[in-house]
């Protein structure tokens, strides 16, 4: 069973405080990015995989999604998502990505932010998201870099001007590593890029493309604080069709 550290009091009153938390799509910096890996979304069926808060859901919907599954472990998650949700075509339903049965050939559309980090048996999840994706279906996903995954030491390291570092940490041994992200203890999966990406061609789906995102110079004059971010890219962004 994947870790549910999202129901933890400690971790969930943290997580709540952050910007894509409190904001929703326009607080996650990455959001621009992820869009444009979308296909229109007029008439599709649509998979939240990890869905959260529901704010991606509820975007889906208003873009035109025919249906929005959302799928999340935490029932703090979902209980916040289903208090902001109006929409009669979105359905949210407790379940772990590690064994969550998906209704074959029933989606256009599968979606995941930041959630498949967690996923020990991410190979497994790929092969069961193709199956319920219709022929051509498009798998679109985040989730943490893992250069920025890979230091298991101290979060960051001062170099010789003062300022961080973000030395690899054994990068090609791959695994769960422990971390302190809000609350003590909570375990990530940690891949090499090469595996990620060979698993979902190994489930039979074809790469459209891959992004290694790190603020660029526009967002970095809206947001100077993610300055440290151009150290090493903070997320893996892929779309891929089946």
């Amino acid at each position: 069973m994947t870790q549910n550290v999202y129901d933890d009091e400690r971790f969930f009153s943290a997580y709540s405080q952050l910007d894509r938390s409190r904001r929703g799509l326009p607080g996650a910096p990455e959001w621009p990015a992820l869009r444009a890996m979308l296909p229109e979304l007029a008439g599709l069926r649509v998979l939240d995989l990890g869905c959260g808060f529901g704010w991606f859901a509820r975007w889906a919907a208003e873009a035109g999604g025919a249906s929005v599954l959302g799928l999340d472990i935490s029932e703090r998650m979902l209980d916040r998502a289903r208090a902001a949700t109006t929409s009669a075509n979105i359905t949210y339903r407790r379940a772990d990505l590690e064994t969550a049965e998906l209704p074959k050939s029933s989606f256009e559309l599968a979606f995941s932010s930041l959630a498949f980090h967690y996923v020990v048996e991410l190979g497994a999840l790929f092969e069961r998201v193709g199956r319920s994706l219709v022929r051509g279906g498009r798998l679109v996903f985040s989730m943490e870099h893992p250069i920025y995954m890979a230091p298991s030491r101290p979060a960051f390291d001062l170099g010789p001007e003062g300022k961080p570092t973000w030395p690899l940490d054994r990068y090609s041994e791959e695994g769960p590593r422990t971390t302190d992200w809000l609350a003590p203890g909570v375990v990530k999966q940690h891949r090499t890029i090469g595996t990620i990406l060979n698993l979902l061609i190994g489930a039979g789906f074809a790469i459209r493309h891959v992004e290694e995102w790190s603020p660029n110079d526009d967002l970095l004059a809206q947001r100077p604080d993610l300055a440290d971010e151009r150290t090493r890219p903070m997320f893996l962004l892929v779309a891929a069709d089946h």
